[in-house]
Parts: structure tokens; sequence; C-alpha cells
């Protein structure tokens, strides 16, 4: 039977707001989730009304009713209509999948998302015609998104005039219009063995061939890539040099140099895909810096901030490659006016800087709790990106434990996903923005470690 306790008693759960552990109403979902652990709280228990504890704890009621509001979406508690609010049963852990499959940031702990999205909204709507915000926008950007992009391309390319910045629906259209814009029909692009899945798949779909080049520890090797120009006349390549999809390995500047000279002897064009350089400590110059007239830089917002803000900014080597790009843009794809408008708000009036630094810290945070709980695999690369190629023990293959983890609960990504030619490495992607909080993070990777611990039973054997 439940049991009712006097709402005023109850409240001892719910004390203690520390500055800087994030947003209040956060808080107070983590008191709800500290006190269902420790057992203060039992499945049954009837909370305080929002009003009274509001009262309580001497905060607005709006903080509460996002607490409960959010703890609701958490399944920790649940409303019983007029006769109040209660901690929820648990749920069966087996019916909870969590996703490590999908590479996007992490929600900032300290970051208050809706406050943010709340005020860029309202300075936008004070600025803007709420029609010419639902529209189509062709022109590759305004005056005000091309400043942004120079602002936030500084840390990567230096200072550069806003003129050489484009700002494009994400960095998948992007790529599919340089690949229109760089290449004609059968043309060749080259790419490292292991890379982003997006590459060649919008590739082939526009009637262009990719073929891999051998690569070593530092990445594409200079001298197999001198090979594949000569032997393929390629018209570009492709690279991903920071924290690299899947790998996570950064190209030593050294090596970027090397290739970048290559292209320009060659008068191959360099398509730089760098969505990670914002998370990556130290990282080497990015080659757009080191040869700016012989590279195409893309760098979304989508990877370092939120999946939401679709937006990359795009630059170019001189005007009339610009002219070939948007031409390409505008055949298949236009930019959302209000993601676009969004994003250059909150550049311009530093939420942009803010939500970075919040994504940065969480995901060292999951990184160190990666390290912790999978050290013990083989082979394990763990970085400060958001996420971690993991090789895997000898008596797993990377179909066969995919399969089981998803039995778990679990979705990760095989190599199989991002290699190109035969024999993909014996490994998988692990992507750590997906939990919701760190404690699913947690439970989850210590199922996956688990997992890899123990030998694959008849039913895990995948028949491909």
């Amino acid at each position: 039977m439940s049991s009712i306790h006097d709402p005023y008693k109850e409240a001892v759960w719910a004390s203690g707001f520390t500055h800087g552990d994030g947003p209040r109403y956060l808080q107070i979902v983590k008191f709800l989730e500290r006190a269902i652990a420790d057992g203060s709280l039992r499945a049954g228990d009837r909370l305080p009304a929002q009003r009274q504890l509001a009262e309580l704890l001497k905060i607005d009621l709006t903080t509460v009713t996002r607490g409960f509001t959010e703890a609701r979406r958490r399944q920790l508690i649940e409303a019983r209509g007029t006769l109040g609010t209660f901690v929820a049963a648990p749920k069966v852990e087996l019916t909870q999948s969590v996703d490590l499959s999908m590479n996007i940031p992490p929600p900032p702990a300290d970051v208050d998302m809706e406050a943010l999205l709340r005020e860029g909204m309202s300075q936008i709507l004070m600025r803007a015609d709420a029609d010419l915000l639902m529209t189509y926008h062709l022109s590759g950007g305004s005056i005000a998104d091309r400043k942004a992009g120079a602002r936030w391309l500084k840390p990567m390319l230096g200072k550069i005039e806003m003129e050489r910045v484009v700002a494009c629906p994400g960095a998948q259209s992007a790529l599919a219009a340089l690949i229109l814009a760089l290449t004609g029909p059968g043309d060749v692009i080259l790419m490292e063995p292991l890379g982003y899945p997006g590459m060649p798949m919008a590739t082939e779909q526009l009637g262009r061939r990719i073929e891999a080049v051998a690569v070593d520890e530092y990445g594409m090797r200079p001298d197999s890539l001198e090979r594949a120009c000569a032997e393929h006349n390629a018209r570009a390549i492709y690279l991903n040099p920071t924290l690299q999809n899947p790998t996570a390995q950064t190209m030593p500047e050294k090596r970027r140099l090397e290739i970048a000279r290559i292209a320009a002897r060659l008068n191959v064009k360099v398509i730089e895909d760098d969505p990670y350089w914002l998370l990556a400590d130290n990282a080497p110059p990015p080659l757009a810096r080191l040869v700016p007239e012989q590279v195409f830089y893309v760098s979304t917002l989508s990877k370092c901030l939120s999946p939401g803000l679709r937006t990359a900014f795009v630059t170019f080597p001189d005007l009339q490659s610009e002219h070939s790009f948007l031409s390409a843009l505008r055949t298949f794809s236009s930019t959302s006016m209000l993601t676009t408008t969004l994003a250059t708000q909150w550049i311009h009036d530093g939420s942009a800087a803010l939500l970075l630094a919040g994504v940065q810290a969480e995901s060292r945070v999951r990184q160190r709790m990666a390290t912790g709980t999978l050290s013990g695999a083989a082979g394990g690369t763990l970085n400060h990106g958001i996420h971690v190629w993991l090789t895997l023990p000898s008596y797993w293959r990377p179909l066969n434990l995919c399969a089981a983890a998803r039995k778990e609960g679990l979705l990760v990504a095989p190599s199989t996903a991002f290699h190109r030619g035969h024999n993909p490495p014996n490994a998988i992607r692990i992507s750590l923005g997906r939990g919701r909080s760190r404690d699913e993070l947690d439970a989850a990777l210590r199922k996956l470690s688990k997992l890899l611990a123990q030998k694959p039973s008849v039913h895990d054997e995948v028949i491909v």
C-alpha cells in the first residue's frame, strides 16, 4: 500500500541548491533522482503541491513546474489528477533503449537550453518579420549571417573576410553542393578507407566515385595520395582531420602540411570537413588555414552545439568558387531562415560561446566516464570529442556485437558502416552525446563493458 507523507516533511529531499550546479529546475530533478536512488522517496509516495514546494524552497512557482515537467519526462513522477503528484513505479530497464550510435553533442549540465531558446527567439522577433522567418532563404546568408560565420570560424581560421563565408543548411547539404561544384559525372574523390558515411553516399548518388587512399597512424599517407591522384585523375580530396569520424584520431600538423602541398602542386581541391575542431584539445590548424587558396572548409554547428541548429559555414578560396557552390546548393536545398537566424543571434550575443563551453565541459566528463568503464576493453581509443573508437576482443565481430547490444537495449555503430572496401577493422564507434543524463550513459557503458567481457553465445551469431 502506498504511503502518504505530510507534504512539508516530504520536502526534506529537496534542499541544498548549489551555485554552479545547473539551473534550479534541473537541480529539483536531481534531488528527486537522488532521493529515489537512496530510498528517501519510494514508488507511490505523494509529493508536495507545486505551490507549497515553491514556498518551502523560496523559489518561484514556474521553476518548480519546469522541474516537475522534466521529472515526468524522465518518468520519475506521475500526476494522478486531483490526488496530486506521486513517485512513479520503476520501469523495466530492458524496455529502455539507449542510442550510442548517433554522433550528437551532449546536453550541457549547466546550460538552461530553454532559457537560451526563449531569449534568442525574443531578440529575433524584435528585429525580424515573422513571415520572412518562415520562408526559404537562398542567398547563402545575410550580411549578419556571414559576419556571424566569420566570427565563429576565427578560432580555426583566424580573421577572415565575411565575403569568404557562406551559411547553408547543414554539413550534408554543403558537402553535396561541393561535390556538384567541384566535380563532374564519373569523377573521382579521394578519402580515407574509414570515414563519414554521408560523403560516399552523396558522391555515389550524384554519379561520382570514391576511391580510398591508404593511411598510417597519422592519417592519409602522402605517397599513397600522390599515386591515387595520378591513377584516378582525382578532382578532390575529402578529409576529416580533427577527431576523425569514426576513429577519433587527429592528424598532426606536419602531415596536414604534406597533404596540402601535394594538393597544391597537383591542383587538386581539398574538402575539409571539420565539425569537431572546437571540441579537441590543442588541435592543429586546419588545412584551410595552412593553404586557404586550395581548401573548401566546412564547419557545422550540429556537432558542437546542438543538432537542432541545422547550420554550417563554408569558406572558399575565391569568389568564383562561391558562385559555383551557391548555384549547386540551390538545385536541391534551401536554408531554413529560422534556424540560421537563431544561430546568428546566438553567435553575436554570446549564447553560442556559452553553449559551446557547456558542451566542451560535458564532453570531457563523459570521456572520463568512458575511459573508466571501457579501459579494460582491448584497443580503446579515448579522446576529448563526442565519440569513442573501440577495438573489440577477438571473440567478437562488429555485427555480432551490435546485434547482442541491441538485445540489451543499446545501439552502437559497427566499423562496417564507415569502411570502404574489404576487411573492415574489428571495432565499433560509441557515441557519448545521446544519453539524456550522465547516469543513463554510465548505466549504458557498464552494460556494454559487461557484454564485451563475455564471449558471444550461439544466439549472437550473425549470418551475412
